[in-house]
């Protein structure tokens, strides 16, 4: 069977994920990508600008007995002033929080400001993966300032993929791949 986004997204990270690895979950929602990546890399830093969502993480995290963890009630651009060690991994899943208030997105001008910054301090050969949720009001644009900023990218630095449902309805979620080479 075909892999979801969400699943390729999970095993593009994990492949170059592992014990001696930073990585960062720029939009921990409900903890599911910062409990995946925690698994795997040495320390994670994950950021939500929602009581709720640090909360619940929190919770999952407690009950998995993992540590190796800091959740930052922030917006992921402020990244750098939480990050400073080189990142391999970093995985967005942009649009809102599940089962929590929908009027709360993310927003273009932030999400572009931490990609800029995430892959500034992306290791060669590290990588982010990019969920894009846009069926909401206001997805659209950051579905579209997101991909002109990734198709901006040098390609003699970056590569970057983009894998998506062709046939299907009601603005399926897709996934944006990025490498860094040099």
């Amino acid at each position: 069977m075909i892999k979801r986004p969400i699943h390729l997204s999970h095993d593009f990270l994990a492949e170059v994920l592992d014990k001696d690895s930073i990585a960062v979950d720029a939009t921990m929602g409900n903890g599911n990508d910062t409990v995946f990546l925690a698994d795997l890399a040495k320390k994670v830093y994950a950021f939500d600008i929602q009581e709720q969502a640090v909360q619940k993480t929190s919770e999952r995290l407690a009950q998995l007995g993992l540590n190796n963890v800091e959740l930052i009630l922030a917006g992921h651009q402020k990244v750098d002033a939480y990050v400073s060690e080189l990142i391999r991994a970093a995985i967005f899943n942009l649009g809102y929080l599940p089962s929590a208030d929908k009027s709360v997105i993310t927003k273009p001008d932030t999400t572009l400001i931490a990609i800029e910054k995430i892959l500034a301090q992306l290791e060669v050969g590290g990588r982010v993966a990019i969920m894009i949720y846009y069926g909401h009001e206001g997805g659209d644009m950051e579905k579209d300032a997101v991909l002109d900023y990734v198709q901006q990218l040098d390609q003699t630095v970056f590569t970057a993929m983009l894998y998506q449902p062709l046939n299907q309805i009601n603005t399926p979620p897709f996934l944006v791949m990025i490498e860094k080479l040099r």
